[in-house]
C-alpha cells in the first residue's frame, strides 16, 4: 500500500504562531513546511527539539513529534533521541543566545560528535523573547537594553565556531531569500552527520534592519556571494566582482582585470577547512559575506552509528545484562 503523499499544509499544526507580525521566523516555518514533503519521512519518523527563546516555539507549530527542552539543552536531548531512536529524522530549532551563549558548550561538542542530526540556529543578532538584550552574536558598539553605552563584546561567528568544531555540513541562508533558505534546508537533511544551518533571521521589533545588507534583494548583490561548489565565487547587479585567494588572505577583484583561473573555485567537499574558514571570517562591509553550503564532507562516523554499536557488541559478548547486577557490580560502599 502506497503511503499519502503529504503537503506543507499537513505539516502544520493546529497551534496559533505566536510570533511578533513581521517576524522573520514565519519565513523559516514556512520554508521547513515546504521541504518536509519533499523528504518522503513521515511525520511519525520527524522530531523537533528546541530551546529556550523566540526561535524556541518552533515544535508547536510543526505537526510532528516535538519538544520544547531546557535553555541550552537542545542538543543534548537530541543526542539521547537519536541514540536511542536511530530512526527518527531529528530536527533541533535555536538561536543565536540559546546555542552561543548558555548552550555554547552543548553546541560545540554535537557538532564534533557528527551526530546524525539538523540544527537550524535562527540568527537576529538579539534577545527578542526577553525584550532586546545584545547576544553572543550582536555586532560592536550595538546599543541594546542591556548595553546602553555600545557592546564592547566580539561577536561570535556561528559557522567560524562549527568549522573550528570540524562539522561536517555547514551552511547560511537568509530569511528573506526563500528558495535559497528551502533549498540549504533540504540539503542539510540529506547530509548524513550534523548539519548546521544558520539563518540570517529579522527581529523587526527589537533589532530591525539589522542584516538589512544581506536580506533586502536591492542590497544583496553587492553584499553577499552565493556559494557553488567547484564554481568560482563571484557577485555584484552583473557578476562582476569577484574573490581571490593571495597567499593567506582572501581579497576582492574585478572580473575584467584578472583571468578566470586566478578566481577562488569553492569546494565544501575540502575535508581541511582552512579556507572554509576563511569563507566564514568574510565580514560586511569589508567583504561580501557567504551564503550556501560552505561544507559538506561525506563519510565520516555519525555518533549514534557507533555508540549503537558499542551497544550490539556489548551484548553480542556479554548477553543482555542485568541492571539489578550492574548495581551490585565494581565497587560499592555501604553507608551506616
Amino acid at each position: 500500500m502506497s503511503l499519502p503523499v503529504l503537503k506543507a499544509a499537513d505539516f502544520a499544526s493546529d497551534q496559533d504562531v505566536r510570533w511578533c507580525p513581521g517576524c522573520g521566523d514565519y519565513s523559516i516555518l514556512a520554508q521547513m513546511k515546504k521541504v518536509l514533503p519533499e523528504l518522503g519521512v513521515p511525520r511519525e519518523k520527524i522530531v523537533f527539539i528546541s530551546g529556550i527563546g523566540c526561535s524556541s516555539r518552533f515544535p508547536y507549530y510543526m505537526n510532528t513529534y516535538g519538544m520544547h527542552s531546557i535553555h541550552g539543552r537542545a542538543p543534548t536531548f537530541a543526542t539521547g533521541l537519536k541514540s536511542t531512536r536511530p530512526d527518527l529524522m531529528v530536527w533541533v530549532i535555536t538561536g543565536d543566545g540559546d546555542a552561543l551563549s548558555i548552550g555554547g558548550n552543548h553546541f560545540i561538542h554535537v557538532l564534533r560528535r557528527n551526530l546524525d542530526i539538523n540544527i537550524v540556529l535562527f540568527n537576529n543578532r538579539i534577545y527578542g523573547l526577553t525584550k532586546g538584550q545584545y547576544s553572543p552574536t550582536s555586532t560592536e558598539g550595538q546599543v541594546t537594553k542591556s548595553t546602553p553605552m555600545g557592546s564592547i563584546d566580539h561577536p561570535l561567528s556561528p559557522l567560524s565556531v562549527a568549522l573550528a568544531a570540524e562539522a561536517t555540513f555547514v551552511a547560511r541562508s537568509l530569511d528573506a531569500h526563500v528558495k535559497h533558505l528551502g533549498d540549504v534546508l533540504k540539503r542539510a537533511s540529506e547530509h548524513k552527520g550534523t548539519s548546521l544551518v544558520e539563518v540570517y533571521q529579522n527581529c523587526n521589533v527589537f533589532n530591525d534592519g539589522a542584516m538589512a545588507y544581506a536580506q533586502e534583494k536591492k542590497q544583496r548583490a553587492d553584499n553577499v556571494v552565493e556559494l557553488e561548489h567547484g564554481k568560482p565565487l563571484v557577485f555584484g547587479k552583473n557578476n562582476e566582482k569577484a574573490i581571490r585567494l593571495v597567499g593567506t588572505h582572501l581579497e576582492i577583484v574585478e572580473r575584467s582585470e584578472v583571468p578566470d583561473d586566478d578566481l577562488l573555485i569553492h569546494d565544501e567537499k575540502d575535508p581541511n577547512p582552512s579556507i572554509q574558514m576563511m569563507l566564514a571570517r568574510m565580514r560586511y562591509p569589508e567583504m561580501p559575506e557567504p551564503i550556501g553550503v560552505l561544507r559538506d564532507v561525506d563519510n565520516v562516523a555519525t555518533y549514534d552509528e557507533q555508540i549503537n554499536a558499542q551497544v550490539d557488541l556489548a551484548k553480542e559478548t556479554r548477553g543482555e545484562g542485568d541492571l539489578a547486577k550492574l548495581f551490585h557490580a565494581g565497587d560499592t560502599w555501604v553507608v551506616d
